[in-house]
């Protein structure tokens, strides 16, 4: 939803939970339905997430820079075959 005043509200969701987010400002031209973003900011004290900055995914083969970079400091890259930790199976040693 986009107000007069220039502030966007959008809702996030991946395969765990959905939030909403505010941002203040021009939307990247790739943001739409569907397409990976970045949302850098804090939650607010009602639960919104009040974005600073949205950076968007080109497609599945292309990451900007700023993107990789948002991900690694959040520890939420996966790239160049890295496997999440949640994800990788505990080995036993015998």
């Amino acid at each position: 939803m986009k107000h007069p005043d220039g502030r966007v509200e959008f809702t996030v969701t991946d395969q765990k939970a959905s939030d909403r987010i505010t941002f203040q400002g021009d939307l990247p031209d790739l943001f739409r339905e569907g397409q990976g973003i970045v949302a850098i900011g804090a939650y607010r004290a009602d639960g919104v997430f009040e974005a600073k900055r949205v950076l968007a995914k080109h497609d599945e083969r292309y990451m900007p820079r700023e993107v990789e970079k948002a991900l690694k400091e959040q520890g939420e890259w996966y790239g160049d075959g890295q496997r999440p930790e949640h994800a990788a199976g505990k080995e036993n040693a015998t």
